[in-house]
């Protein structure tokens, strides 16, 4: 669920404010209010409508700077789901990445484009305006800080934009996208350290309180690069597994040829259920048997009327095959709600099935993640994954990103 406040839509796109974002607000208007005041030897009123306005036009600047990106990726067919403003500038939440390096450069460097731009806008409006008049002093600060938002931003290591850019670079060169991911995060996270240990030595050494400012940085530079490093190596991991990584035998096969009394009997009237329960004779698979329609049936027929008049075939059930990607299997499950999917082998036979919780049981077993039997068990039992859990989410926007060519290229 989206924080903050919504406050508007730009081209389409919401666009929210963060609670931290008064903060920084707060912040930057009594900083250059004084600032004002001291140097400009303003009246206290137009130092502080000066300082506020310049602390708007600041974010109306970071707002720009996320448009730049999402109206390319918007060009590229991409969905923007949001604009954030918040403590450390703005975000935007795009549903999905680029397809291909080139595409993912655009969006890159589509931001800082716009940054200069601002800085070339407002530095000619500054020139322009004589002497020291608010609009004046605001123009070349505005200028100023937009030439640092952009440079900044610039730095190669995610997730600045300079780390975007690092990555459409290296996954160009590679033809890896995954391995530019990892290499980008890398640099992230050692320049996060780097400044985290900087702002600690300026905080302890000179006393400097704006140490403690280029810490936070760095620490949201870690903690957002290891972010992005997971979020490859869990998509890395979906596209890798495959149906026949996950299916379980968790089913129970049973004559066609029976009554509907007999099957129940036999096989609902014990302790021992099955999720799934498929028909088969002579041999062959018949199809899958729905207990809904057992249900719908009424009982003075259950003598007479056998499994083969009510299963559906196989060939009309929502169905996976064995070498099918778990993004395929989840992205199924997601678009048609379903319990469990059925997975076939190459010959057209019943291999297994997939819940939700086999799914969560592969991918941690794979990425050698300490989730609990108990856990599994809750998943299956409630057919959903647990809250907070966004796989279902990554699935959609992992099968949107990738290419068949790149998919394939994974799954040999």
């Amino acid at each position: 669920m989206q924080s903050g406040w919504r406050i508007g839509m730009v081209f389409g796109i919401p666009l929210y404010i963060d609670y931290s974002w008064l903060i920084i607000l707060s912040l930057v208007t009594v900083l250059n209010a004084g600032q004002y005041s001291e140097q400009q030897q303003w009246e206290p009123a137009i130092a502080w409508a000066t300082g506020l306005g310049l602390a708007l036009l600041l974010f109306a600047s970071v707002l720009l700077h996320e448009l730049g990106h999402s109206l390319v990726a918007q060009s590229q067919g991409i969905k923007v789901n949001s604009i954030t403003l918040f403590i450390f500038g703005g975000v935007a939440a795009i549903e999905q990445e680029s397809k291909t390096p080139e595409e993912a450069f655009q969006v890159a460097i589509a931001g800082p484009a716009v940054s200069f731009t601002l800085f070339a806008i407002l530095g000619v409006i500054g020139g322009l305006v004589p002497g020291t008049s608010p609009v004046a002093v605001v123009a070349r600060d505005l200028s100023a800080i937009n030439l640092v938002l952009a440079l900044f931003n610039l730095i190669p290591g995610l997730p600045l934009d300079g780390g975007q850019i690092l990555k459409a670079i290296i996954w160009k060169i590679s033809g890896n996208r995954f391995k530019a991911v990892h290499w980008a995060a890398q640099a992230g996270k050692t320049l996060g350290f780097t400044a985290i240990a900087l702002g600690l030595s300026l905080l302890l050494l000179a006393n400097s309180l704006g140490g403690i400012w280029i810490a936070l940085i760095g620490w949201f530079a870690v903690r957002n690069a290891n972010a992005y490093d997971r979020l490859a190596t869990l998509q890395q991991a979906l596209l890798q597994l495959q149906a026949q990584d996950a299916m379980t035998r968790h089913f129970r096969v049973v004559d066609a040829k029976m009554t509907l009394n007999e099957f129940a009997a036999d096989y609902l009237q014990t302790e021992q259920r099955y999720p799934a329960y498929f028909a088969a004779s002579d041999g062959r698979y018949r199809g899958m048997i729905s207990l809904e329609d057992l249900r719908s049936i009424e009982r003075s027929q259950w003598q007479t009327q056998t499994l083969l008049e009510i299963v559906h075939p196989l060939s009309e059930i929502i169905t996976v095959q064995e070498n099918s990607t778990l993004v395929e299997v989840i992205n199924r499950m997601e678009i048609d709600n379903l319990p469990y999917i059925t997975v076939l082998s190459p010959a057209g036979a019943v291999s297994g099935i997939i819940d939700r919780g086999d799914i969560v049981a592969t991918v941690g077993k794979k990425l050698n993640l300490p989730i609990q039997h108990e856990q599994i068990q809750q998943i299956k039992e409630e057919g959903s994954y647990p809250p907070g859990f966004g796989i279902a989410a990554i699935a959609k926007a992992t099968a949107n990103s990738f290419t068949e060519k790149e998919i394939r290229h994974l799954k040999k």
